[in-house]
């Protein structure tokens, strides 16, 4: 098996805002591995929140090309399972070898993964489109530039309320609230019953991640949904998050990948919670991952290559918060190099 690492900067279509700050960038990674006959691509982001460069990345897997190479891949979970070890520190990375196995997997196999696990793309979720934190004007602007069937509106600031009512007056479109841990609980409390009014559907992730005391209290009290993000990365987190929210955000690049994210579903499910998948920006790359996976979800944030100015692949195509698949094996990623 071969690895072949290849980094890009993504222009995004616009400044992209939340609590933890503003970029126009997206650095990516994309790692590819070939078995000589078929090549499998999966992708990691360069996320300063966590720590994270493209350098560092890449060092990493590069320490461990010997091993990557080295090691058969008869099934994703196998090689997920020979890899971990090596990469428990960095689920990011992690993440890109799990996809880009998956992706070689199913090449081989001649199918779709979706098709290889017995799902139906038809029964997916619509996913949303996100408004990032700005000026009232400037997010109301981005709606009217993009109509959709439904709306990520990213808050956290002082004026949250008066932000939604504003953006509710130029569309009727249901509404999910992000507070990328940016309210305390009172605030989440008083909010709720409003933006419940307003048609929001649930909020994700009020609180910081380390304030299990003040979660306890909002999930006695909240008159909307809690879903977890920051505070649910890895497998074990899905029981932590138990009788703190009534969802969770699984993010592919945050746990390890494809591998760790179907068995995290399924615990949830055991758990009677719901399930969402995010995204971190990625290109078409990382969200045709995602969307091998969205017949299981109850809600799905895949609109990553639709914030980009330009993607570096063609794969699952979205439109109006409708997912449309390839016909192609894998997860029928393309990569399009530059010439």
């Amino acid at each position: 098996m071969k690895l072949t690492l290849q980094s890009f900067d993504l222009e995004l279509r616009e400044p992209f805002r939340i609590t933890h700050g503003v970029r126009t960038h997206q650095p990516t990674l994309i790692a590819a591995l070939s078995d000589g006959d078929h090549e499998g691509y999966g992708e990691a982001t360069a996320t300063s929140y966590y720590g994270l460069t493209i350098d560092g990345m890449r060092q990493t897997l590069e320490s461990l090309r010997p091993v990557i190479e080295s090691t058969p891949l008869d099934t994703p979970d196998q090689y997920w399972a020979a890899m971990e070890p090596h990469l428990r520190d960095h689920p990011f990375e992690l993440c890109a070898l799990d996809v880009a196995a998956h992706d070689l997997w199913g090449r081989r196999q001649g199918r779709a993964l979706y098709q290889l696990w017995g799902l139906d793309p038809a029964e997916g979720p619509l996913t949303n489109y996100t408004i990032g934190m700005g000026p009232v004007d400037e997010m109301i602007a981005k709606i009217k530039a993009r109509p959709w069937p439904l709306y990520k509106i990213k808050l956290g600031g002082p004026h949250d309320l008066d932000i939604v009512r504003a953006l509710r007056e130029v569309t009727d479109a249901p509404f999910r609230v992000d507070a990328n841990t940016g309210w305390t609980a009172g605030q989440t409390i008083s909010y709720a019953p409003v933006l419940k009014e307003m048609d929001v559907e649930f909020i994700e992730q009020p609180l910081k991640p380390d304030d299990w005391t003040g979660m306890a209290e909002v999930f006695r009290h909240c008159a909307l949904p809690l879903i977890a993000d920051e505070s649910c990365q890895r497998e074990e987190d899905v029981d932590r998050c138990h009788s703190f929210f009534h969802g969770v955000n699984i993010k592919l690049m945050k746990c390890g990948g494809l591998t760790p994210a179907r068995r995290m579903i399924a615990r949830a499910r055991e758990l009677g919670m719901q399930v969402m998948t995010g995204c971190m920006t990625e290109s078409t790359v990382g969200i045709s991952a995602i969307a091998q996976i969205r017949p299981l979800l109850d809600y799905v944030d895949m609109d990553g290559p639709l914030l980009l100015k330009e993607d570096i692949a063609t794969g699952v195509c979205i439109d109006q918060g409708k997912v449309y698949y390839p016909d192609k094996t894998g997860t029928g990623v393309v990569l399009n190099l530059p010439s």
